[in-house]
């Protein structure tokens, strides 16, 4: 089918295109809604402006919008409007998004995808957490994190680029503080600076640390492509 992907440069939306690659679909446009906050429940926040740049590396086609509103219903309808842009310019069947767990956002996704008569595809949905963040490192996906809301992660982890190591130390803590491994709940979140989908890395050139004593976000505000 061709799809449009709903892309937030983290890890999943973009290990979702690779998938559905894999299973011979075609990738027309990526999708991409910045909210207003990062309290949105819909949409990732961290550097979304900056997806412009992993779009360039994928040679995807974009459609990148900023909403001026926090409330969900005028989010997802803003993001209809989105897809049905991608629709009607590039011929989509389908919708393939990153959702491993959340059903509040699998929900809405099928309600849009219901409203344009567009299939959902959700490679993620339900894969074991534990494998898959070992499978995001072994098929050579490099991502670093920008985000951290949750207890055991300090600040520390902002702007690292996550390694095996790391998924084992990432496990203990889950299990201790009890948050999701593969930050399905928003715990983290996270930006992919390389993976085989990439015909140049992106060099990070400067960006900015915001703590608050819990929780902190990574502000990439530069960055360009290897040559």
């Amino acid at each position: 089918m061709k799809l449009a992907s709903l892309f937030s440069g983290g890890k999943d939306s973009t290990y979702a295109i690779y998938k559905a690659r894999q299973e011979g679909h075609d990738i027309e446009c990526l999708v991409s809604l910045s909210p207003k906050s990062e309290e949105s429940h819909l949409l990732h926040y961290p550097n979304m402006a900056i997806t412009s740049i992993q779009a360039k590396a994928m040679k995807i086609p974009q459609i990148l919008a900023l909403t001026e509103t926090s409330d969900p219903d005028i989010e997802l309808n803003e993001l209809q409007n989105l897809l049905e842009k991608a629709k009607k310019n590039f011929g989509i069947d389908g919708i393939v998004h990153g959702g491993l767990f959340s059903d509040y956002q699998r929900t809405r996704f099928e309600k849009i995808g219901n409203n344009l008569d567009l299939k959902i595809v959700s490679p993620l949905w339900h894969i074991d957490q534990k494998n898959y963040m070992r499978e995001l490192l072994e098929s050579k996906f490099k991502f670093i994190i920008t985000s951290v809301t949750s207890a055991g992660l300090d600040q520390t982890w902002l702007g690292k680029e996550i390694t095996m190591q790391d998924v084992e130390q990432l496990e203990k803590l889950s299990v201790k503080y009890g948050f999701n491994l593969a930050f399905e709940g928003g715990e983290a979140e996270t930006f992919v600076i390389d993976c085989p989908l990439f015909y140049s890395s992106v060099r990070i050139l400067h960006a900015n640390k915001v703590w608050d004593g819990y929780r902190g976000r990574f502000e990439i505000t530069e960055a360009v492509l290897e040559t």
